[in-house]
């Protein structure tokens, strides 16, 4: 109790420190904001070897792959945002309506405050660091939490934050997130929360969240279904799932979490999912340059009960000494087992056969509003079809996880699966509050919109129809 009151006090001193920073406007200016952003990008790049070493600590990622889906991916979101987000910054001019001629309106963009920002295990640099950039460009002060069980990356990237960081712009807050996060909202009101994570802490957030009102980001998970229906590209399609489902481990939020297969179409795909297999990471478990590791023993025992629960069609092969699964494809599975009941994230992909579009959406249906729906298919009408029909996060159309590639596009949730968006502008949006602001004239002030009212009602008719 003693360690916990003093841990708290200690916190509650910085966040102090961090609203002051707001108020005393550090980040007022599109200047201010550039300059740690750009400063922000030159310690990356400058320590982009200590994060490829800690992320290969904690995740077995090469530096292949963290190049692919952390550096390089923050990287590109931070060349974005200072590329456009001055732009961003300007007030959004509207047309006034005929009520309020002659005047102005427009839409200012004004930053939240203290924002808190929440990062998961599975990309420790790329979940923390692109809500970061955000933040900052649209003029927040930070705290930063990152996921204490990717330790490696941790110290790495508290290294970049410090060097470029003054504590009362952004405040990097290691330890046990279970004990961390209540002890600073217990006596702090955030001015908005970004959480990225599983659904069941994040319900937890949102709960704590809504006793001051706090808004919230929720960037959460769910079963993502993917669809290759009878007439898809199959060579392209096998392709194209192997690598986004066992990128990482499987430990993506986006990966296709099972697959639903015509039944035309099984066999032979099956086939080239295990060729691809092959092809792209050869043995894994025991000399795989590509092929990453489970993050920890618990999750690591979680993903063995899968395998035991369906018909192993490939992989399945496991080391205990390295915590790593091979790429495992499953047949067999009734939708009241565990791996059909909760999110695989890991290295294995259940496969399901349906003959018609009823029988594969009552399927996905049982998991409604997933993170991320893909569909395969030469028929662009078809694909618009099962769009309709699948309610999701996001979507791909002959591909899975590229959406994320695109900062023009949004990312979020629905439902179970999210709360907000962000990356690029959307990110900017989300951290930045929209202050309407009207500008009237003075030189004409008509009488008809002051009382007396009586017989004015013919005339109010036409201006505020």
């Amino acid at each position: 109790w003693y360690k916990y009151k003093i841990i708290q006090m200690n916190i509650n001193e910085q966040l102090n420190e961090l609203r002051q920073g707001f108020k005393d406007g550090l980040l007022k200016t599109h200047e201010q904001r550039k300059k740690y952003l750009t400063a922000l990008l030159a310690a990356i790049e400058n320590n982009e070897e200590a994060l490829f070493d800690g992320l290969y600590k904690d995740l077995k990622k090469s530096k292949e792959e963290a190049r692919l889906t952390e550096t390089g991916f923050v990287i590109q979101d931070l060349k974005h945002t200072l590329s456009h987000f001055k732009k961003w910054m300007r007030p959004k001019r509207v047309v006034n309506n005929l009520v309020n001629f002659p005047g102005k309106s427009r839409i200012h963009n004004e930053p939240l405050g203290v924002v808190l920002i929440i990062s998961p295990w599975n990309y420790p640099f790329n979940l923390l660091f692109s809500p970061l950039i955000a933040a900052i460009a649209a003029g927040n002060t930070v705290v930063l939490k990152p996921s204490e069980f990717a330790p490696a990356t941790s110290t790495a990237m508290k290294q970049i934050i410090e060097s470029v960081f003054p504590k009362n712009i952004v405040l990097y807050v290691e330890g046990d997130g279970s004990k961390l996060i209540p002890a600073m909202m217990e006596n702090f009101r955030f001015d908005h929360i970004f959480y990225t994570g599983s659904t069941q802490v994040g319900k937890k957030i949102y709960e704590a969240a809504a006793k001051n009102l706090t808004p919230v980001t929720l960037e959460l998970g769910g079963k993502s279904p993917c669809v290759v229906d009878a007439d898809a590209n199959l060579e392209v399609a096998a392709k194209r799932i192997v690598f986004s489902k066992f990128l990482n481990a499987g430990q993506t939020c986006v990966a296709p979490d099972y697959l639903l297969v015509h039944q035309s179409k099984q066999e032979a795909f099956i086939n080239l999912l295990k060729k691809y297999i092959f092809q792209f990471y050869t043995d894994p478990v025991q000399d795989g340059h590509d092929f990453g590791k489970i993050v920890n023993e618990d999750q690591f025992k979680r993903l063995k009960k899968y395998i035991t629960e369906g018909s192993i069609l490939e992989g399945g092969t496991i080391n205990e000494s390295t915590m790593q699964i091979s790429p495992t494809l499953l047949s067999n599975i009734d939708m009241t087992d565990a791996v059909m009941q909760e999110e695989v994230f890991g290295p294995i992909l259940p496969i399901i056969s349906f003959i018609n579009k009823k029988e594969a959406l009552d399927t996905i249906s049982k998991n409604e509003n997933p993170l991320a729906f893909y569909i395969f298919t030469a028929s662009e009408a078809n694909a618009q079809e099962w769009l309709q029909a699948v309610p999701s996060g996001g979507a791909c159309v002959n591909n899975c996880v590229m959406q994320l590639s695109n900062p023009k596009l949004p990312f979020g949730g629905r439902g179970n699966s999210g709360l907000g968006h962000y990356h690029g502008k959307f990110g900017f949006d989300g951290f930045s509050h929209k202050k309407s602001v009207m500008h009237s004239a003075t030189w004409f002030d008509p009488n008809i919109k002051y009382p007396p009212y009586k017989g004015k009602l013919n005339l109010l008719k036409k201006i505020t129809g």
